[in-house]
């Protein structure tokens, strides 16, 4: 293996030398300062995570350089399990030799140990998929590409519990999730989280939370609505939590959330850039800081850039702004080309209130730098662009992906209260496939030939 991964690097060496080439060029072509990829070149940044790895998390490791853990199993836990994997120490690459649906009988799997690289890609047709359970990252440097995590209701009693698809938590920091398919959750379908107040004062709230993290690319729909959450209602797409700094969120499809497409509690900050946002219930994108929670604490300011994204109401739509804000706390924003159109095209509003506080909603005055390796699309191109990239596996999309995607184009579909009305969990073949690391890009597990592509519906 020790040469294949030589290989992998020279692969990479060679990636990096040629967009350092290109660099130069554009450097010479133009009599402005150095782009921004040049500078962190000549400056030793260390190298992206994957190609068009975006944001403040884009640089991570992961598991690069560590050791090729094979999960060979379906089964939930055990030998050459995904759980297993999970649980090695040290930095390591998670790469599949089986593909179809891990049960995970309605438990969270919960990755503690950092530099961590997921490669759903490397996993035969059809993939893999989880359903019954979710992920919770409560560590630093996890990069997880191409899975479906599908929680659904587990048969479960009403009020019986919620499991978010996936999660970070306090102290989460450097973390990428990039191109998975999360649906059906009874919490979140996608969150980073924190403890709001762990330490002394708002700059140690801040640092402690989830942070650089950037979620990219995923399809995040279809939160279970009337399901087992113990608060009833709460089909939710993405709360990032009191203090969560540093999150980039975009080129996402958000589809058939009731709420938090995505939600900014109090003080937190990012930017929600290019998503795709179809048939939100009652909230797109929101802040709230909620006063009961933060009693004997002075309000944290938040901060919400958005640019270039769409939406669009859908059969579940109710009276919608693009952006709402409600509770309490002041919070900054900066809003530029977000398009918001009802179910025929006519515009809707781009902010609106749900609280009579008076919250000071402050409009930044010059558009803030976008995070490293963002390319601002305009709206115009958002949803053909998010269409084609979002999901697990695009070239090799399962079938409640495609009815999502297809929904989304054709205006159909409806927020849901279990997965059994869109035809339940997936059932699966189990398929087998050696992993050969010769074929892949160890430092980035890119594949270095085309992946086998699944053929369009007719």
């Amino acid at each position: 293996m020790g040469t294949h991964h030589r290989n992998g690097r020279i692969h990479g060496f060679a990636r990096a030398l040629a967009t350092a080439a290109l660099l130069v060029s554009m450097a010479a072509a133009s009599s402005s300062a150095a782009p921004a990829g040049l500078q962190a070149l000549s400056t030793g940044t260390p190298d992206l995570a994957f190609p068009g790895a975006q944001g403040w998390a884009a640089h991570t490791p992961g598991g690069r350089g560590g050791k090729i853990v094979r999960v060979t199993t379906l089964a939930a836990d055990g030998p050459g399990s995904f759980a297993e994997a999970l649980a090695t120490k040290g930095p390591r690459i998670v790469v599949f030799e089986v593909g179809g649906v891990i049960d995970l009988g309605m438990k969270e799997l919960r990755i503690t140990e950092p530099f961590l690289t997921v490669a759903g890609q490397t996993a035969p047709q059809p993939g893999i998929t989880f359903i019954k359970g979710g992920l919770t990252i409560a560590t630093h440097d996890v990069v997880i590409r191409h899975i479906r995590m599908r929680p659904g209701d587990g048969g479960m009693p009403k009020f019986s519990g919620d499991i978010d698809a996936i999660t970070t938590v306090r102290g989460a920091r450097d973390v990428i999730v990039d191109h998975c398919s999360l649906t059906w959750a009874t919490d979140e379908n996608l969150s980073a989280s924190s403890t709001r107040f762990y330490g002394e004062d708002e700059k140690a709230w801040m640092e402690a939370a989830s942070r650089r993290i950037t979620y990219s690319h995923n399809i995040i729909a279809e939160g279970l609505s009337n399901a087992t959450h113990k608060k009833g209602e709460h089909s939710k797409g993405s709360l990032i939590h009191d203090h969560v700094n540093d999150v980039l969120i975009v080129g996402n499809l958000y589809a058939h959330n009731y709420e938090r497409n995505p939600l900014f509690k109090g003080g937190a900050r990012g930017q929600v850039i290019n998503n795709l946002i179809y048939d939100p219930g009652q909230r797109a994108v929101h802040y709230n800081l909620i006063a009961e929670e933060w009693l004997g604490h002075p309000y944290s300011r938040g901060q919400v850039i958005a640019r270039g994204n769409v939406m669009r109401a859908g059969i579940s739509t109710e009276d919608v702004a693009f952006f709402e804000v409600g509770g309490s706390g002041d919070v900054d924003v900066f809003f530029e080309d977000n398009l918001a159109v009802d179910r025929i095209g006519n515009p809707l509003p781009q902010q609106g209130r749900y609280t009579t506080t008076p919250i000071g909603v402050d409009a930044i005055s010059r558009a803030p730098a976008l995070p490293f390796g963002v390319t601002l699309l305009p709206a115009s191109k958002v949803q053909d662009a998010v269409i084609a990239n979002a999901g697990a596996r695009p070239w090799d999309r399962d079938d409640v992906d495609r009815r999502i995607l297809a929904d989304t184009i054709e205006g159909r579909g409806r927020i849901i209260d279990s997965q059994e009305q869109v035809g339940g969990y997936p059932v699966q073949k189990e398929t087998r496939q050696a992993f050969v690391p010769a074929d892949w890009d160890l430092d980035t597990m890119e594949p270095l030939k085309p992946l086998p592509r699944r053929e369009p519906l007719k």
